[in-house]
């Protein structure tokens, strides 16, 4: 496991009153604070249109806020180059709701697809693919292209992609979209083990109010644009001795 820096104890993403906008019309963001902290485990909810795929694509830098500060890490990303940048998103996994895989790629070289980009040797990290893909229930699928793929394999296809390098923290938007009840509970099994396992911080947008209720996570919720609660999920607050 790649070794951690010295930015640990500070939150792993933080927003200072962030707002964001496409153009003139009014603000997809307004004035968003909020702390996550290292090793954590939360879950963004709301209604559709409120912000979240949003809020999430300023996380993991896909997009800069229009005001306000987004830093990852301690570090301040709104001053950084383009390197420097970089190498801060190599920190970071990403699942996406729509996937996202190379249709002309087997699951396992869309897992290891990342570790080729990085510079790595085959023969180095293909017993890291293969027991990734083994612990997510699908090493018979090695050879599988993503059209062959039922909707939850490709989820965890791209869940394996967004893990292997061992991120700081992970960010899926709507993990639990395609696949159904029993599926979504082993994906959350699967993020507890990876928050368990590597301390690795999780923010998951989704609509799942059950999973996010098993989980026991923490809750962040966005409505028209702005965070109206963050809260503990109403199963621990139930389930809290007297």
């Amino acid at each position: 496991m790649r070794e951690r820096d010295d930015t640990r104890d500070e939150p792993a993403v933080r927003f200072d009153r962030v707002s964001l906008s496409y153009g003139p019309e009014a603000d997809v963001l307004a004035d968003v604070s909020l702390q996550l902290r290292a090793g954590s485990m939360t879950f963004l909810t709301g209604p559709s249109g409120a912000g979240k795929s949003s809020l999430l694509k300023l996380a993991y830098l896909a997009l800069r806020p229009s005001a306000g500060r987004v830093s990852l890490f301690g570090i301040d990303t709104g001053k950084l180059n383009r390197p420097t940048l970089a190498r801060l998103r190599g920190r970071i996994g990403v699942v996406f709701q729509e996937f996202r895989l190379l249709e002309h790629l087997t699951a396992y070289e869309n897992v290891a697809l990342p570790l080729r980009v990085n510079g790595g040797q085959e023969k180095r990290y293909r017993g890291d693919v293969i027991e990734l893909l083994n612990w997510v229930g699908l090493g018979d699928r090695l050879d599988a292209r993503p059209a062959t793929l039922s909707g939850g394999e490709k989820q965890r296809v791209a869940i394996a992609r967004a893990v292997i390098v061992k991120p700081d923290l992970i960010i899926a938007d709507e993990p639990t979209g395609n696949v159904d009840e029993e599926m979504g509970d082993r994906l959350l099994h699967l993020f507890r083990e990876l928050n368990r396992s590597l301390n690795t911080t999780l923010l998951i947008a989704t609509h799942d109010l059950a999973m996010v209720r098993k989980s026991k996570a923490d809750v962040l919720r966005l409505a028209d644009g702005m965070v109206v609660r963050t809260t503990a999920p109403p199963a621990a607050r139930e389930e809290a001795p007297a």
